[in-house]
């Protein structure tokens, strides 16, 4: 019996071999930009589609059936829109401007698949309030941080520099980092996969 991580998120692979499980990665090869513009076509919530995009991720999965497959997927909200990784610096430093002085959702889901179903999933939510920083902060922040944020939904690492973006933080600090981690330990010590 393995355990996969569906996902190519370094952030959470980092998690969990923080918290000492061992692992395989095996990411699933989905379209997830074209999958979040059909569900919010449809009427789909942000909860709505992490969990769609989670439960996806884990039976894209190619893992053997006696496997248990973990996915995740996060969705950064604010005032309605939904927020996607930038895709260059300019447009994180726009991103960012725009989250200025405000407060945005952060909406983690993660699922447990085992043979292709899912047998468990979590969503959690967190609320994230941003500084009204200046725009010489932030052009500072972006040189000194560089590539880096093109990595998050947020244009942010709230274990990093990320951090200094913010006033006040509402919420568990590992739904933040996109896997709420404390269920998912609970429900593998439940399934034998770490000792209890």
């Amino acid at each position: 019996m393995t355990l996969v991580l569906a996902s190519a998120s370094a952030s959470r692979a980092a998690m969990l071999r923080a918290a000492g499980l061992e692992f395989t990665t095996q990411p699933a090869k989905i379209d997830e930009q074209e999958i979040k513009l059909s569900l919010k076509a449809e009427g789909a919530s942000a909860r709505q589609a992490a969990e769609a995009l989670a439960e996806l991720k884990a039976r894209r999965a190619i893992a053997d059936p006696e496997d248990f497959v973990i996915a995740a997927d996060q969705m950064l909200t604010c005032e309605g829109r939904w927020y996607d990784k930038p895709e260059n610096l300019a447009a994180a430093r726009e991103q960012l401007l725009s989250l200025r002085g405000r407060t945005h959702e952060l909406t983690s889901a993660v699922v447990l698949a085992r043979g292709g179903s899912i047998i468990w999933r979590h969503i959690d939510q967190a609320k994230l309030i941003m500084r009204d920083f200046s725009e010489g902060f932030l052009d500072a922040y972006l040189a000194q941080a560089g590539e880096t944020v093109l990595h998050s939904v947020g244009a942010y690492q709230l274990e990093g520099l990320g951090v200094q973006l913010f006033s006040r933080l509402q919420g568990d600090f590992f739904t933040i980092l996109g896997l709420p981690l404390l269920p998912l330990l609970d429900i593998l010590r439940q399934n034998k996969v770490l000792r209890a």
